[in-house]
């Protein structure tokens, strides 16, 4: 066996496993754990300015399809301050890796205010991880690895954290390293399949429901393939937008929220084909069957008691789907005409809402099919759910369920990394904007030029308006004073830009999409508009 230290296994392993990139800050515990990274061909250290933004990195890296990405923190308030990002993946079923440090392994659990303590951190971050693990020696870095990639790589996607004390990081030992796992999807089971294929074929107007697990899977082809044999339009989650083109007849957008009038609509199909989605947010109110896939069997059915399972990942089993389901029914007579009418209505101009429908429409027609969008937290994001037309899987990236501010700017820093000849846009409202706005410095150190577009209204503008609307005009908390954010962006080394016109941000985000000198804050003036919801 070679000798190592705990770090150098650390390292060593997540190299093995495929890891390039670690975001993190070099924290007192973590000292053994980063110095080896010098050492380790092919891996990259970005160090970020704020512990939050490491998680916010790993899962733009990942959701751009740049593999495993990883994060890297001290215990207890470097921990607490990633919690936010590792919830967001969680939500969005994204399998970043996060590496916690944890103080001195004989006062774990003691409970004696020791730096960075928090007893116990691991039942703080149970709740947003699918597994944690804790090492205690050197030698058990690699099993440790080794399992907590065998969870990323099976089952459903989500986050999975390993904390070591820092002297199992700095103490020597014998230690083998271990190959990589070799894991395979499975589809659902042939019984599971036929009975959906049944289901949906003897269906009189059935309708796709798809979800992020599409796009994580890689089932983009065999969903469309299902999709046309049917007939069925699909209808997407927002973290699912991308998963059919946008411009495909069959696309039927996603919801702009639960309160979309577009849900009268789902009383006219009799089955739902809910595909690697909660399926939380399709309310049924009439007695509809629902066919799910899921790869997580605690899904299948948890919404909807009228459900049939089909229990896999989501690409195997719809091509085992498609197969059956062309075996079992011709093709279906084209509903083209009839979907091209509500199309029509669903994308019309009576939706839509100026000017963040030409402020949209400039973004989109500024980034190449191939683009990044980050869709943060603002009204311009919320607008985008529906109106911002996804070509391709893995370009349309936002918060799910967890909804943080802040979320954008680092996220897109991290999709940047992971593909840097890709445009990668992240749309903020100057409030969230200014959660991780110090990440500046860490695009402009590491050379990440991705582009923040910054609509400043002053505000906390969606709370603004509802606080007035709601409170006979009486606001609370919701107006800013804020910085120049162009002499912001220059302060750090960026390159920073005003507009105040759709043109002028289509042509400002045209000239910097390329560019490869330094990443571009383009501020937007913007004043309040009629809910995006």
């Amino acid at each position: 066996m070679p000798e190592m230290t705990g770090g150098q296994a650390l390292i060593r392993s997540l190299r093995r496993e495929g890891a390039e990139v670690v975001f993190g800050l070099p924290g007192v515990q973590m000292y053994h754990a980063v110095d080896p990274i010098l050492d380790e061909p092919g891996m990259r250290f970005i160090t970020v300015r704020h512990e939050q933004a490491t998680a916010y990195m790993a899962d733009g890296f990942t959701r751009a399809g740049g593999g495993t990405g990883t994060a890297m923190v001290v215990p207890g308030p470097g921990l607490l301050n990633a919690a936010a990002a590792i919830g967001t993946a969680y939500a969005a079923s994204s399998p970043i890796l996060v590496v916690s440090g944890q103080v001195q392994r004989d006062l774990i659990g003691k409970d004696v205010g020791i730096l960075h303590e928090v007893n116990d951190q691991q039942d703080a971050i149970r709740p947003i991880t699918k597994a944690s693990f804790r090492v205690l020696d050197a030698a058990s870095v690699p099993a440790a690895v080794h399992e907590a990639f065998r969870e990323l790589r099976t089952g459903r996607p989500r986050p999975v954290e390993i904390e070591i004390p820092p002297e199992a990081l700095a103490e020597s030992a014998d230690i083998d390293l271990l190959e990589p796992g070799g894991y395979r999807r499975e589809a659902a089971s042939d019984a599971e399949v036929e009975r959906a294929a049944r289901i949906l074929a003897g269906a009189k107007s059935p309708i796709v429901w798809a979800g992020g697990g599409v796009i994580s899977s890689g089932a983009s082809g065999a969903l469309l393939r299902v999709a046309e044999h049917l007939q069925a339009p699909v209808m997407t989650t927002h973290e699912g937008k991308g998963a059919i083109p946008d411009s495909h007849y069959l696309s039927a957008g996603s919801l702009k929220s639960r309160a979309d009038d577009f849900r009268a609509h789902l009383r006219h199909h009799d089955v739902f084909l809910a595909v690697g989605t909660r399926f939380a947010t399709a309310q049924i109110t009439h007695n509809a069957q629902v066919v799910q896939i899921d790869v997580d069997p605690n899904e299948i059915g948890r919404n909807f008691p009228n459900t049939v399972g089909a229990q896999g990942d989501a690409k195997a089993t719809l091509e085992k789907l498609a197969a059956a389901l062309e075996d079992a029914m011709p093709p279906a007579e084209s509903k083209r005409a009839m979907l091209d009418k509500l199309r029509a209505a669903r994308f019309g101009p009576a939706l839509r809402i100026e000017p963040l429908d030409s402020y949209l429409r400039a973004v989109r027609a500024a980034i190449p099919p191939d683009g990044i969008f980050v869709a943060g937290m603002t009204q311009l994001g919320y607008y985008s759910r529906l109106f911002y037309p996804v070509e391709r899987p893995g370009t349309y990236l936002n918060s799910s369920y967890f909804g943080n501010l802040g979320f954008a700017w680092p996220t897109a820093i991290g999709a940047k990394a992971a593909q840097p000849q890709r445009a990668v846009v992240a749309v903020s409202g100057d409030g969230g904007f200014l959660f991780n706005s110090q990440e500046l410095a860490t695009a402009v150190q590491h050379g990440i030029n991705a582009i923040a577009v910054v609509f400043n209204d002053n505000a906390y503008g969606n709370v603004l308006r509802d606080l007035e609307e709601r409170f006979d005009g009486r606001v609370a908390g919701a107006r800013l004073r804020n910085p120049d954010f162009v002499k912001l962006a220059e302060a750090y080394g960026a390159r920073g830009l005003r507009v105040e016109s759709p043109a002028a941000l289509e042509a400002a985000l045209r000239s910097t999409a390329a560019a490869d000198d330094a990443p571009t804050l383009i501020e937007v003036p913007f004043g309040p508009v009629a809910s995006p919801l």
